[in-house]
């Protein structure tokens, strides 16, 4: 992630990227931290379909998912802005805060992931130009690389 030009470190400013993909959408996210590459890669699944700094951040939601891995994490926080459009006609402005940890439930270990953003309603000020129909398992990886982390993802459209 961090280049080195010399005797300077440098960290990219990119914070995610669309790559070609034969039938839906690819993106490829990027983040100093967990938590930084899952609201770059939010910020990417939703500028398929709106244009996130446009939405006036009036109104709060919650997000809490639970998963076994940080691929499974991945898919389902980024399914929850979907369920947010399709059932509680919520547009995304901002994600204001993410939070991952590894907990013990039973007899497994698990990720929990807790955020919060704000949006506005669905309304005709704001243009949707794009439905992302799911976000799919196919080619998902997450990682961590030198400086930072990696995430990419492809989504139905």
């Amino acid at each position: 992630m961090n280049k080195k030009i010399g005797n300077i470190n440098c960290v990219p400013i990119l914070k995610y990227e669309f790559l070609p993909h034969m039938a839906d959408a690819k993106f490829r996210a990027y983040g100093h931290s967990l938590e930084e590459v899952l609201v770059n890669a939010a910020t990417a699944l939703v500028s398929l379909m709106w244009e996130a700094d446009q939405v006036r951040p009036v109104r709060k939601e919650s997000i809490e998912v639970e998963a076994s891995s940080l691929e499974q994490l991945t898919v389902k926080f980024l399914t929850e802005f979907l369920y947010l459009l399709e059932v509680k006609s919520f547009l995304l402005a901002k994600v204001e805060s993410v939070r991952v940890e590894q907990i013990q439930k039973d007899d497994s270990r698990l990720y929990r992931l807790e955020a919060k953003v704000a949006g506005d309603d669905v309304s005709p000020q704001y243009e949707i130009y794009g439905l992302v129909k799911a976000v799919t398992y196919n080619e998902i990886k997450i990682e961590k690389i030198d400086g930072g982390w990696l995430l990419e993802a492809v989504v139905d459209m």
